[in-house]
């Protein structure tokens, strides 16, 4: 009969935390997952875990004040000219549709490329390339180097990108044009992101 009692309290007060609107009960999402491990307390005894809990009022409003409003992340973007330096390590089958989706990501995540036109860049990015081939896939290395235009490093880029390989062959030769964009596609998001947390 006790654990029976013990059972429906625990019940109970796992819904009314479920069904809680006030802003003191907001905390207890931040308990729900220790709830699988322990049994829940009665309703009278929830003072226990306050306070670790007392410090959360704030944690729901830390995403706001942390991000960059999308107003001065966007200005900041829109400042930017990149230069794209030629690529070190890749073949130029392989660099060429690299280059060609940097050029399309970039004017999708409104980013403009500083190239013939004049422009003075504000950003030179680098990039690095080599591939390693194990059994039927191909691993793609790259590393990028955010410079200002008087040369200092700013920022670095890096990952890999593995895929199947292509045309039976190791190396650049093994490399999908839709690798090679893929990695293009990731290294602008990144860029952007990194410059839009300079917004702040």
């Amino acid at each position: 009969m006790r654990r029976s009692h013990v059972t429906t309290v625990s019940l109970l007060a796992a819904l009314a935390l479920a069904a809680c609107t006030n802003a003191k009960d907001v905390l207890e999402p931040s308990a729900i997952a220790p709830q699988s491990t322990q049994a829940v307390p009665a309703a009278g005894t929830a003072a226990a875990p306050q306070p670790s809990a007392t410090a959360q009022p704030s944690a729901p409003a830390q995403p706001a004040t942390t991000t960059v409003p999308p107003a001065k992340s966007a200005a900041v973007i829109a400042r930017t000219r990149l230069q794209v330096a030629p690529i070190v390590g890749a073949s130029v089958e392989a660099a060429t549709p690299l280059t060609a989706e940097l050029q399309t990501r970039a004017k999708q995540r409104g980013i403009i490329l500083a190239g013939s036109a004049g422009q003075t860049p504000t950003h030179v990015l680098k990039g690095y390339f080599s591939t390693m081939s194990e059994g039927k896939d191909t691993t793609v290395i790259y590393v990028w180097d955010v410079y200002d235009p008087a040369g200092n490093r700013l920022h670095r880029i890096n990952g890999q990108q593995k895929a199947p390989s292509v045309n039976g062959g190791e190396g650049w030769a093994a490399v999908a044009p839709e690798t090679m964009q893929a990695i293009a596609d990731q290294t602008i998001d990144q860029f952007a992101t990194w410059l839009g947390g300079q917004a702040g």
